[in-house]
């Protein structure tokens, strides 16, 4: 056997959903009692669907329509059926918290799922939020509120670049998410998304790199720190995908490989790029229409599913952050520190220090958020007016390209330029800058 032959092999058993059950038993989540997942006929049904990839997200018995990555009979996408943590006792499964509901299709969870290991869970549910928009609207202003607008906006391009290829390369290759049974879904709000590669895996490889890549040297801090932090940020983020039935171990692998060509690629080039956004005299009109094209091309690639609303989501708030540093650049809000100042020291924690890091958190969530409301309220409505499409049931209305991309993008696009411009001018305003 040749190695291109075993590699082969390796992949498709690396694909195969057997091994992502037996890791959720290892850690602690099995299956209902009485479900089709205990039983030798879901086993032979997933093997016999395992050189099929039109029936490896098949529910044993269902008889569903071809496509894939769209709502089957079932009433889920890829075949699935999705479960929410509850632990065993006495009085039958008891339901230990709501996973998110997914906004645009409506699922919800429709099984109890045994949990014996309640440490693991919330581990694994804090490494997947790791890679959620909640987390990205925290993090990425509180670096350039509070630590460093420098290394937040590289941060931000690293992740947007990262983040799309991701998504792209999801609807090229559509692949269906790991088959249920024998997994046991833990989460549903990315269901309908494809799974080859994890872009979970591939921010959760790309934001730790990144962060110690441009840190180191310009901040004084050992670089041990950033060598631990590298690797148990990654591998909390990827396993959890494993953990909470999402993703086949292939997925995360690919995921994670992908991540370092890009970084490989364009990490040179990330300088440069900021640069031209902050300082070229028509950025602004060549970074929208740049991101907004790109939007379009994705859209392109395949039908309707969620990751085309987080695609524009993505390169929304890239286009604003960068429109936003330009802003700021040339009004002076926000200036990097002189290169003889370098590299810089950690400032002693103080409560004043303190307390304005946490009145700029509030003041500037409070902003954003309301930026969020009034423009969710505003595109929805007149992008379905335009379009001609109704807007009665905003999930459906969603759906359409002409609905969902100019929402997405110019809500996101709004948010990211608040970021960097709106929330800084009002701290210079009050004086918390």
């Amino acid at each position: 056997m040749s190695l291109g032959q075993r590699l082969a092999l390796l992949a498709v058993r690396l694909q195969e959903p057997q091994r992502v059950a037996s890791f959720q038993r290892l850690c602690g989540v099995e299956a209902p009692l009485g479900s089709p997942a205990e039983g030798e006929d879901a086993e032979s049904e997933v093997r016999g669907a395992a050189g099929n990839p039109r029936r490896r997200g098949q529910q044993p018995g269902a008889e569903c329509s071809p496509g894939p990555a769209k709502p089957d009979c079932c009433g889920a996408p890829n075949g699935v059926r999705n479960g929410l943590a509850a632990e065993p006792g006495p009085a039958g499964p008891r339901r230990a918290g709501s996973l998110r509901r997914n906004s645009l299709t409506g699922e919800e969870g429709g099984e109890l799922v045994r949990v014996s290991n309640w440490p693991l869970y919330y581990l694994f549910s804090l490494g997947t939020e790791l890679g959620n928009e909640l987390f990205y609207i925290f993090f990425f202003p509180f670096w350039i509120w509070n630590l460093d607008p420098f290394v937040g906006r590289r941060l931000v391009i690293i992740w947007v670049l990262v983040m799309y290829l991701g998504q792209c390369t999801k609807d090229i290759i559509r692949w269906p998410r790991p088959a249920s049974p024998p997994v046991v879904k833990l989460e549903i709000f990315y269901n309908s998304e494809y799974s080859m590669p994890s872009t979970h895996a591939m921010s959760g490889t790309a934001i730790p790199i990144a962060m110690v890549l441009l840190t180191y040297g310009r901040w004084q801090y050992p670089l041990l720190y950033g060598l631990i932090l590298i690797p148990c940020w990654c591998s909390l983020v990827c396993l959890s995908r494993i953990y909470m039935g999402m993703h086949s171990i292939l997925d995360v692998i690919a995921g994670f490989l992908y991540t370092l060509l890009i970084l490989a690629i364009f990490y040179p080039l990330v300088d440069l790029i900021d640069n031209f956004n902050q300082t070229y005299k028509y950025a602004p009109i060549i970074i929208i229409g740049l991101h907004l094209a790109l939007g379009i091309f994705s859209f392109t690639l395949d039908t309707w599913s969620t990751s085309r609303g987080d695609t524009a989501e993505i390169l929304g708030s890239g286009a604003g952050i960068a429109c936003g540093s330009h802003a700021t650049y040339n009004l002076g809000l926000l200036l990097d520190p002189p290169l003889h100042t370098l590299p810089l020291a950690s400032p002693p924690l103080t409560v004043t220090l303190f307390g304005k890091a946490i009145l700029r958190v509030v003041i500037g969530m409070i902003t954003v958020l309301i930026v969020r409301v009034i423009m969710k309220k505003i595109t929805i409505p007149l992008a379905c007016k335009l379009s001609s499409i109704p807007c009665d049931d905003l999930r459906q209305a969603r759906q359409h390209m002409e609905v969902e991309l100019p929402y997405r993008y110019i809500t996101y696009g709004m948010v990211g330029f608040s970021i960097t411009f709106l929330v800084p001018y009002i701290f210079s305003f009050i004086g918390i800058s």
